[in-house]
């Protein structure tokens, strides 16, 4: 494989990753209720599931992932339950503003595992890596080399896609200061959040 052979996968991955869907309503929640450094903890957690389903494809392991579906089913549930949680905390209490910059940095682990569990039960992201990936790239010719190159690729993509939707939902928040805006971004994040767990939950 020749670099230009990997052309089709980056527009694949740009597009797929770029409309919006559970990941990305996941991760604009954690933006507006958290702040940009959780959000990016969280992306962080995003683009280790995708690399994760990506090794899945390249190493032939779509059938034994059927097999073993009890796995993605849990992580699917958890995943959704714990955004649920999130946005009830946020529909309650929200943002203090006296307590925002303090704890901005806060929930790494918690912030990557929302990221990582939301990809691993995303049917977009299940069906792009097992399903659509082999129509853009030869499973077969991948070698060592050329799996590093996919990995990097898919890194290099996500950060790309994902962060401006995180930097603007993150810039919004620091604009609204009064409690009445507060409510809104807060009943925003919430809904956000909420509304990524009943997709993950109802699709199949």
């Amino acid at each position: 494989m020749n670099l230009f052979e990997f052309l089709p996968y980056v527009i694949a991955l740009s597009i797929a990753a770029a409309i919006p869907g559970p990941g990305i309503a996941a991760g604009v929640g954690k933006a507006l209720g958290s702040g940009f450094k959780p959000a990016f903890f969280y992306m962080n957690g995003l683009v280790l599931g995708d690399i994760t389903y990506l090794t899945f494809a390249i190493l032939g392991l779509s059938a034994i992932a059927s097999v073993f579906s009890g796995f993605f089913i849990v992580v699917k549930f958890l995943g959704a339950a714990y955004l649920l949680w999130l946005a009830w905390n946020f529909w309650r209490a929200g943002i203090d503003p006296k307590k925002m910059n303090v704890e901005q940095g806060k929930g790494f682990f918690s912030s990557f595992f929302t990221g990582f569990s939301v990809t691993m039960g995303n049917p977009k992201t299940i069906i792009f890596y097992m399903a659509l990936l082999p129509s853009v790239i030869d499973l077969n010719a991948v070698s060592f080399q050329h799996y590093l190159i996919l990995v990097l690729l898919t890194t290099i993509v996500l950060y790309f896609v994902v962060t401006p939707y995180i930097l603007l939902a993150s810039k919004a928040r620091k604009f609204l200061t009064n409690p009445r805006s507060l409510k809104i971004l807060n009943r925003s994040a919430a809904s956000a959040m909420a509304g990524a767990a009943v997709f993950i939950v109802l699709k199949k």
